[in-house]
């Protein structure tokens, strides 16, 4: 009885101290995110103006103005989202749906594992002598969008192809037992049920697109000109992170930096915000 009274005792302080490490740990966490955030912003929000965000850099008249950044930013998440979304759902689908070789599926999620850990670095590196100068693209923003595209494409096929394999297999049969063809199904059944890993791969790689900086500088550049969307895709220019970067080191305007980096936080709030939205409206459309 004393032993087991010992050992009941040794069990809940033991309980207790791991409690107590969990919480600590997750106070620390949160402390950190807390402090960061409210820096950046603390640092960020008085610098941004109108004007900032309105012009673009003129060097006679010694103003900064991050407006082609800005666009730059938005024309490479769109052109990124248009080639990685068909391809990475797609691969999904037919890796999920399709594949009857089980050792080529598993070779594919490897690679596809396998690359989602290559620092940016080596993609720039090998996105600049393939796309840049192999397919004579330039440093573009083009050239830059087809980088993140390889980057970003594991991670779209991999959270796809999880939520694909969440819809219930009994709906595929009651949907093939009514009738319905193979694409049918995939496309009135399965693709609905799996809306929520879709969006969250979208949101992963839009994430990671407006963070990314080292694999620009080798593929879109540091232009700061002023374009409309084909002929900035065409054209070299310099996105927020990139911008960021500029200002920061190369110039030394830490304020201008502050600022980029709490219109980059805020975007990606909003990015996110409006993802949870469209997601929660989708699953009240198909529940209805």
């Amino acid at each position: 009885m004393i032993k087991m009274k010992t050992l009941s005792k040794k069990r809940k302080m033991y309980a207790l101290v791991m409690r107590c490490l969990m919480w600590l740990a997750a106070g620390i966490t949160c402390a950190l995110l807390l402090f960061m955030i409210s820096y950046i912003l603390w640092r960020g929000l008085p610098n941004i103006s109108w004007q900032l965000l309105s012009t673009k850099p003129s060097y006679l008249s010694n103003s900064i103005g991050i407006l082609p950044n800005i666009l730059n930013t938005l024309y490479i998440v769109i052109a990124t989202l248009v080639i990685i979304l068909p391809l990475g759902v797609g691969a999904a689908i037919y890796l999920t749906e399709y594949a009857k070789n089980q050792r080529l599926v598993a070779v594919i999620e490897y690679a596809a594992e396998t690359l989602s850990g290559i620092p940016s670095i080596i993609y720039g590196l090998v996105g600049m002598l393939v796309f840049c100068q192999f397919f004579s693209l330039g440093t573009s923003l083009f050239a830059g969008a087809l980088t993140l595209v390889i980057m970003n494409l594991p991670t779209v096929i991999r959270t796809t192809q999880e939520s694909l394999k969440t819809v219930p297999q009994s709906y595929r049969e009651g949907a093939f037992s009514l009738g319905a063809g193979k694409w049918r199904v995939i496309r009135t059944v399965v693709l609905p049920g799996s809306v929520d890993g879709i969006l969250t791969g979208c949101i992963l790689s839009v994430g990671r697109i407006l963070g990314e900086s080292a694999a620009l500088l080798f593929t879109a550049g540091f232009a700061h000109s002023l374009n409309g969307f084909f002929e900035g895709l065409n054209s070299a220019g310099a996105t927020l992170t990139v911008a960021l970067y500029v200002y920061a080191k190369e110039q030394g305007e830490f304020g201008v930096a502050f600022a980029i980096a709490a219109i980059l936080m805020i975007l990606t709030l909003i990015i996110n915000l409006t993802a949870t939205l469209v997601s929660n409206r989708l699953k009240r459309r198909i529940k209805a």
